[in-house]
């Protein structure tokens, strides 16, 4: 991909692709690693802001390796996701309606392991 294309690539798109690919590596990656496993036309220093932005969102942990630092993510896919839908739940004009149609488009076993969740919240309060 030439800078043409990483030009159209949505907002989030490559920090979510970082991210991603430290999630599934058994190993802290370097940003030359990073970077040729994504695309290896992408500029170093475009590579080195994403994980540093995400080093400062505390999604992942950096550490010396020899002249560069090797990164490794520190939270789980399912904290991600949660982010995210914390992120884009933030953006809306009316949270109630959009969590109205969340709901709505759930599974009925995705609904009762939400009234579940929801239940145990409640009972941690009163504790």
């Amino acid at each position: 991909m030439g800078w043409m294309e990483a030009e159209r690539r949505g907002r989030g798109d490559l920090k979510q692709q970082v991210l991603t690919l430290l999630l599934a590596s058994d190993v802290p990656m370097t940003p030359a690693e990073v970077r040729d496993a994504i695309d290896a036309d992408l500029a170093y220093t475009t590579v080195m802001t994403v994980l540093n932005r995400l080093s400062g969102q505390g999604l992942v942990a950096r550490r010396r390796s020899g002249r560069a630092y090797a990164y490794t993510a520190v939270v789980d896919r399912a904290e991600v996701t949660a982010r995210q839908m914390q992120r884009l739940l933030a953006t809306g004009e009316d949270r109630v309606a959009v969590l109205r149609q969340f709901l709505g488009v759930l599974s009925d076993d995705d609904e009762r392991a939400l009234i579940e969740l929801i239940g145990r919240i409640d009972e941690d309060d009163t504790r």
